[in-house]
């Protein structure tokens, strides 16, 4: 096993190691583990359409994106993965016919439990983001300055 924390070359080469990590086609970007963060690319393919020739992003393959990404993040300061036990996404805006680029920033890695927020980008434009779920305070707090409430399609 080599030492920790894992480098970004030696990151690339676990994605290999899962067939369905494969088919994500994830590239990574980053691995800064005194920011605990990493960053990969993903990019768009035919059958992570939401509609034939939409050119935009299904939901599901960007939650398995965001959920890997967080999970390497764990990986990359720990030397393995974490299940995971939680998962939240808001949706904030379709993403059509780009790469996506996500970044994955650990909270807390323990032995068993890890906290990760994922972010998904294309520049500057925020489409996603994943996180700790909210406390009630702050789920009032969003609540009362979003006009709508929970996923759109």
């Amino acid at each position: 096993m080599s030492d920790l924390p894992l480098s970004k070359e030696e990151i690339q080469e676990r994605l290999g190691q899962s067939a369905f990590i494969e088919l994500l086609n994830l590239t990574v970007l980053s691995a800064d583990p005194v920011k605990q963060q990493l960053v990969m690319r993903a990019a768009m393919r035919l059958a992570f359409e939401r509609g034939r020739g939409s050119g935009q992003w299904h939901g599901g393959p960007i939650a398995a994106i965001i959920d890997t990404v967080g999970d390497y993040a764990l990986v990359m300061l720990l030397g393995r993965p974490l299940p995971t036990v939680n998962f939240r996404v808001d949706y904030l805006r379709p993403a059509i016919d780009t790469a996506l680029i996500v970044t994955a920033t650990v909270r807390r890695g323990g032995r068993l439990v890890g906290v990760v927020d994922g972010d998904v980008k294309k520049g500057r434009a925020s489409y996603w983001r994943s996180a700790a779920p909210p406390t009630p305070r702050q789920q009032d707090s969003q609540a009362s300055r979003m006009p709508h409430k929970g996923r759109t399609r």
